[in-house]
């Protein structure tokens, strides 16, 4: 072989080199950067809310119940944004749907605000509830649908990035306004929400639409051109073209720019998710269920949002220790949640999501044992407030390295494309109403049963989500969403027997002959 022939040899094996990873492909990062950052709005509400019912209570001269209701009832009116969301993105597009998250929580930022009394702040958390159900559910689905395979668990976690985000600004924003006269401070924490909001409406007009959408609707020209810009290469656009083709139900062989489309998405979802699912449908609908389900009954949103409560309750006296401290909390998720997106494209879902499980359990246990002898101790214990303070930084660290953002990755990348949205809104809805019952009963919990008790039932619950996890998720990493499909189903398809008989005959034929 010659010497210029063997150089262009070992540059072709170069270039076909399958450990050679692709770029990220910075147009795609843009993309899902703009949508997952309108999960700041919620981030933000949950962080702010949880200095601002110090000061809300002692204005308003509102009792515990009242709190855990005004805290948690913004996630019982989410579910109605997402479920109007899953609707209204297959009518009017992923995009138009983001912005109209931004719209809705504007104003519920605004009213809030501007809230005289109990009533008329509750009034205002309905407009942002329902603002953040639209966010909630529509950034992890436009996130996924323009990520390229090799960078998906990536940019999909980056919702839940922004999210911590916006918890941490929250707790800032606490601390800087807790100086200001009672009348005002908390309304302008409050307040100062609807800034993020529309700002973020305005930029996400500058995307582009979902390509899976386009083709739903038949625009295929478009969906090329936004194809070839957010996949890794021509050939991973090409594929994806054709997978999404093939769901859509138009010919492969079609390469028109417009084309009448016969299925129509969402048209038969509800019955084929709940009448009459396949096994493989039946298996994603409760992994999605469940994941979601126990993402929020492990305790997350009482930790986030009472976490002033939680460190009064380990010993800390001062409101400036306690924000502070809450500081520290938001840090810590933040920090824990981007390391968590730099680990899902190349540990995987499943494994991470075990140990960051695993970790719940510790961190719970820990916790739960630290305020019980804090609880029953006549005297300050150094060592006890120090753990507890410990296990709270080391809970929210497991959740976001693995709990938080797989949860959203993982739902919104196993329904197939027919069945997304509606699939997606429904997870969604079971994890704001789960949120929104820990939220609005963790008080009259802890008066019930201690807070010790309260945390070690948390630790009890995410026993059971381990074990869920270990038996019902099957790994998505490196998958196509259309592949992903196929891995779900096995455990509740039942064998064919005549299939298994027909098998046992020609291999008996064979053995004879």
């Amino acid at each position: 072989m010659a010497k210029g022939e063997e150089t262009t040899t070992l540059k072709s094996l170069e270039d076909f080199d399958p450990q050679k990873k692709p770029k990220r492909n910075k147009f795609a990062c843009a993309c899902a950067i703009l949508a997952s950052m309108t999960s700041i709005l919620l981030g933000y509400d949950i962080g702010v809310m949880s200095g601002a019912a110090i000061y809300i209570q002692r204005d308003l001269k509102i009792t515990d119940l009242q709190l855990e209701i005004l805290l948690g009832i913004i996630n019982l009116y989410s579910p109605i944004g997402s479920y109007i969301a899953g609707r209204l993105s297959d009518w009017i597009g992923r995009r138009y749907t983001i912005v109209l998250a931004g719209v809705i929580f504007f104003v519920g930022a605004v009213l809030m605000g501007l809230s005289p009394n109990y009533a008329f702040l509750m009034f205002g958390r309905f407009f942002a509830g329902v603002g953040i159900g639209f966010a909630f559910l529509i950034a992890p689905v436009y996130a996924s649908e323009v990520s390229p395979t090799s960078s998906r668990g990536f940019l999909t976690s980056l919702p839940e990035v922004f999210l911590n985000g916006g918890i941490l600004i929250g707790y800032i924003s606490n601390y800087g306004f807790s100086k200001l006269p009672l009348r005002y401070g908390w309304r302008v924490m409050l307040g100062i929400g609807a800034i993020p909001s529309i700002l973020l409406a305005v930029a996400v007009l500058a995307m582009p639409e979902s390509p899976r959408w386009l083709v739903a609707k038949g625009r295929l020209g478009e969906a090329k051109k936004v194809l070839y810009k957010i996949s890794d290469s021509k050939e991973e656009a090409q594929q994806r073209l054709i997978d999404i083709k093939e769901i859509a139900g138009i010919p492969l062989d079609c390469d028109d720019d417009i084309v009448s489309v016969t299925k129509v998405q969402g048209k038969g979802v509800w019955k084929e998710l709940f009448i009459y699912p396949t096994p493989a449908v039946r298996h994603i609908f409760i992994a999605s269920l469940g994941i979601h389900f126990f993402a929020q009954a492990t305790g997350i949103d009482a930790v986030v949002l009472y976490s002033p409560r939680i460190f009064e309750k380990a010993g800390i006296k001062s409101d400036t220790n306690k924000l502070l401290a809450t500081i520290a909390v938001g840090f810590m998720k933040t920090m824990f949640v981007l390391v968590a997106t730099f680990l899902l494209d190349r540990i995987g879902r499943r494994a991470l999501l075990l140990t960051s499980v695993g970790g719940l359990i510790l961190s719970l246990l820990t916790l739960a044992i630290s305020l019980t002898i804090i609880n029953n101790s006549h005297a300050s214990l150094t060592w006890a407030i120090g753990l507890s303070i410990a296990a709270v930084l080391s809970y929210v660290g497991s959740f976001s390295i693995g709990s938080g953002p797989i949860t959203w990755v993982y739902s919104s990348e196993i329904f197939p494309l027919r069945l997304r949205a509606q699939g997606v809104s429904i997870g969604a809805v079971v994890n704001r109403v789960t949120s929104g019952v820990i939220s609005m009963t963790f008080l009259s919990l802890v008066n019930a049963i201690t807070i010790g008790g309260a945390f070690f039932l948390f630790a009890g619950i995410a026993i059971v989500a381990w074990i869920f996890h270990y038996t019902m998720l099957p790994e998505t990493q490196g998958k196509t969403l259309e592949e992903i499909e196929g891995s779900f189903g096995n455990f509740w398809r039942k064998p064919n027997v005549n299939a298994t008989k027909e098998v046992n005959h020609e291999i008996q034929l064979s053995y004879n002959d």
